[in-house]
């Protein structure tokens, strides 16, 4: 891969980097976003076309922008996270009003070298989220959802069992130290975190606990898909996820997690808005060589099948392991995935979504969301009352079987093969 601001000439010498020395690792030839390159490389007006193509109009109109508390803004500028926030409108109704949620995604890379001890990794971890915390508590999030294995490095490419040791129970010292804080802003908080399930031979999964704004556990769910795609070799550590599709009624509306891999499985995105989900947290690690072109697409077409809002998390930056490792691919043996390239966002039902957040540094999005939108959608397009379940039913069923046969018509006149 090219390094980010240089440019290979066809007889393979590299351009000299015309953004100078300090362009940062991850960023687009110098810019944080695909959305800041474009508002820095176009007039105005071709830019406020460019941005209605690819983020869409909410009712009509561009997102606005939320204006945030000065000691928000602060917090973003003493610790150097990106922070964004813009508000989803749903039309007005004569018989209902407003049920607007304040929601926050936070993004972060790992706070200290993976070779450092294991306990100091996580202690700076949560001290590196603390203040996006709370600039989220401060800004009056109501809830907030963090990236997957937040408090630790995503080392299931190693294939290493070393790094079991940072799987916790349920209400373990993570739980603990996002409950006081879920208490102090009144927030509910969504943690992901690699569970050691005591009560069943010290099992481990990819968790996602949600605490209430009470600072109690409401619930959790575990992830219902591993991946098995080059260096995510994650069962290694964890299987499949036992909690079905589970919706968590809060005070703030009912929200799912729908954790990492399970975004390329339209029918888990599915069972979420069948059991009634307004928003869907995707809280992920993904690489710019593999996912990215997938990544704006995948949930906001969520977002739009199923008539609810999705947050979608991806951590960022590129962590670097003390041991090489392969995935048997032939691919020489490497000591990193590659670059999380962050870029989370919100996405709404009308097709309409945020920019995202930046491709290098950590960063909180917060997104006000009507969430009257989703039963309006519901009702403009009626994909829930158009849907043909008994189909679809009907033919997983028969598709479970051993016997299976595709539902495939030959065309009678097709010339046969000897």
């Amino acid at each position: 891969m090219e390094a980010a601001g240089e440019r290979s000439s066809e007889n393979g010498e590299v351009a000299e980097k015309k953004a100078g020395p300090s362009i940062k690792e991850g960023s687009i030839h110098g810019f944080e976003s695909l959305h800041s390159l474009l508002e820095a490389s176009l007039s105005p007006q071709l830019f406020q076309e460019a941005s209605r193509m690819l983020l869409g109009l909410n009712c009509g109109c561009p997102l606005e922008l939320i204006a945030l508390p000065e000691f928000s803004t602060s917090l973003s500028e003493k610790h150097d996270f990106d922070l964004q926030a813009f508000c989803f409108r749903a039309d007005k109704e004569a018989l209902r009003e407003p049920r607007v949620v304040r929601a926050g995604v936070i993004q972060n890379s790992i706070a200290l070298p993976t070779d450092a001890p294991f306990s100091e990794q996580k202690t700076a971890i949560m001290q590196k989220v603390k203040p996006m915390i709370d600039a989220a508590g401060a800004s009056g999030v109501n809830v907030l959802c963090l990236q997957e294995a937040w408090m630790m490095p995503f080392a299931f490419c190693t294939r290493e069992k070393r790094w079991c040791e940072f799987a916790e129970p349920i209400d373990g010292e993570s739980t603990q130290f996002l409950q006081d804080l879920a208490r102090k802003y009144n927030m509910v908080i969504i943690s992901p975190i690699l569970e050691r399930d005591l009560n069943h031979g010290e099992t481990i999964w990819n968790t996602a606990i949600v605490i209430g704004n009470h600072g109690n556990i409401i619930g959790k769910h575990r992830k219902n898909h591993i991946p098995r795609v080059g260096d995510f070799n994650e069962s290694t550590y964890y299987m499949e996820g036992n909690t079905g599709h589970p919706v968590f009624e809060t005070a703030y509306g009912k929200i799912a997690v729908n954790i990492c891999y399970g975004r390329h499985h339209p029918l888990n995105w599915m069972a979420f808005g069948l059991n009634g989900a307004e928003i869907v947290f995707n809280p992920s690690a993904t690489v710019g060589e593999l996912s990215e072109p997938m990544w704006p697409i995948e949930a906001r077409n969520a977002a739009i099948a199923n008539s609810y809002f999705v947050g979608s998390i991806n951590r960022v930056g590129t962590e670097v392991f003390p041991n090489p490792f392969t995935s048997g691919n032939g691919k020489p043996q490497h000591s990193d995935f590659g670059h999380f390239y962050g870029s989370s966002h919100f996405s709404a039902p009308d097709a309409s979504c945020t920019p995202s957040l930046s491709r290098y540094r950590d960063g909180l999005m917060i997104a006000d969301m009507d969430l009257n939108l989703c039963r309006q959608l519901k009702d403009k397009w009626g994909f829930r009352m158009t849907a043909r379940y008994e189909l679809y039913s009907e033919l997983l069923a028969r598709y479970l079987k051993p016997d299976f046969m595709p539902q495939v018509i030959v065309d009678p006149l097709m010339q046969k093969r000897p």
